[in-house]
């Protein structure tokens, strides 16, 4: 591993806390945590962003259809309603 260097950066004191916070709940120090953006973000030469996964994308392409057809998907009043017709034959 090459040598290591120092950043100075300048936040809101409340977004400090806060991403030290959730950071140090996901096991990470802020400096981990700045590292691991660095990479994503010379790994994908930008910004990196979530992108869904392939269960999401399934989702939306569901709902997709279910707009264009709106007809042709069974609709339920309530979630009770919908429960009384999965769990009937339970």
């Amino acid at each position: 591993m090459s040598a290591t260097t120092n950043i100075s950066v300048r936040v809101d004191a409340d977004l400090k806390r806060d991403a030290e916070a959730l950071f140090g709940e996901l096991g990470l120090t802020m400096s981990e945590a700045i590292t691991l953006l660095l990479r994503a973000a010379v790994n994908q030469d930008g910004i990196p962003r979530a992108e869904p996964n392939a269960v999401t994308k399934a989702a939306l392409a569901e709902y997709e259809e279910m707009t264009k057809n709106p007809g042709s998907y069974k609709r339920y009043h309530s979630v009770d309603e919908l429960f009384d017709e999965v769990l009937r034959d339970v």
